[in-house]
């Protein structure tokens, strides 16, 4: 069983920035690529990044791209999303997935992703 752990989550104000880690265990945790997926409320779970171990590919939303960063830590199964210039519309819950497989057109699709962390909040006031 692969366990995914957020944490880092927090309130903070409009501009300010946040770390979100996700770190991941489990007795034979391999995964092609993790993600960041996000939900507000009242609406559809959203992908934020994707972040490939092989190479440190990385795929972003166009809605955060240039604010928001992905890092992975192999040696530690971690990967850190560093959230920059925070925005309200930022506000939601923020999920870790891992996917065993990868592929570029599928990257951003949340059925792809095999196991899934409990989330952790992220609220930005205005």
């Amino acid at each position: 069983q692969v366990q995914l752990v957020e944490s880092g989550g927090g309130l903070v104000q409009a501009g300010g920035s946040l770390r979100l880690s996700c770190a991941a265990s489990g007795r034979t945790f391999s995964a092609a690529a993790m993600g960041w997926f996000r939900q507000a409320p009242g609406k559809e779970r959203e992908f934020v990044v994707a972040f490939r171990w092989s190479d440190g590919y990385t795929n972003y939303a166009d809605s955060v791209k240039g604010r928001f960063t992905i890092s992975g830590d192999n040696a530690k199964n971690t990967v850190y999303l560093n959230m920059n210039s925070l925005k309200p519309e930022d506000t939601a819950v923020y999920y870790c997935a891992a996917r065993r497989t990868f592929s570029i057109a599928g990257i951003r699709s949340s059925s792809d992703y095999t196991y899934w962390g409990q989330g952790t909040q992220v609220t930005v006031s205005s």
